[in-house]
């Protein structure tokens, strides 16, 4: 169940998704300002701050390798009070908006990127902008499918944390986040996980 402490933390990040969420509805203009408290406090009761992800590729081996069941935070917004380098995000396809990528967030703004092919001039990643590359050192680039192909993406094309993998019913741990984000997702963690749920979910 966990303890006061883990709940009074859950409730404050559920509180606080809810009504970033609502606020970025209402910029969007898909809400009014009457709406925004309702659609809150409507979020606020029902939602869950997690959802079940399927996997099936080698990109993100060994931290994700083959089929897996993943157990994602949504974020709402991501900028780097939310999500940190290290942490592995689920994010919209550059090139394919209506697809999804599971990739390790390897550098964020303000950062200089040094290729280590000479003939690539180093430059810095600008307002907004991030890298992410796949855990999967056997690849080649183009095979892994991540910012040495495609370059930066934009912050805003990151939905989701990765916080748990299952493999098989026996095989299943947490993901190895950055430090803070492993902090920050401990309480969601211990509230909305649920192991026989994912194995009931898993695909074979």
């Amino acid at each position: 169940m966990g303890s006061l402490s883990t709940w009074c933390r859950y409730i404050a990040h559920k509180l606080d998704y809810s009504l970033s969420i609502s606020w970025k509805n209402y910029r969007r203009g898909q809400i009014t300002n009457r709406e925004i408290s309702d659609v809150a406090w409507k979020n606020f009761l029902r939602g869950r701050l997690t959802y079940l992800l399927w996997n099936k590729g080698e990109e993100m081996a060994p931290t994700i390798a083959g089929k897996a069941t993943l157990l994602v935070r949504k974020l709402p917004v991501a900028d780097p009070t939310r999500v940190y380098v290290g942490d592995v995000v689920v994010l919209k396809h550059p090139e394919k908006q209506d697809n999804f990528l599971i990739r390790r967030l390897a550098a964020m703004e303000g950062y200089e990127m040094v290729s280590t092919d000479e003939k690539d001039d180093p430059f810095v990643l600008e307002k907004d902008e991030c890298w992410v590359l796949a855990d999967n050192e056997r690849l080649k680039p183009k095979e892994a499918n991540d910012s040495r192909t495609f370059g930066p993406v934009h912050m805003s094309d990151i939905v989701g944390r990765v916080l748990y993998c299952l493999r098989t019913a026996v095989d299943h741990g947490p993901v190895q986040n950055s430090h803070f984000s492993a902090r920050v997702d401990s309480p969601v963690l211990e509230v909305e996980l649920d192991v026989d749920e994912m194995t009931k979910n898993h695909k074979t």
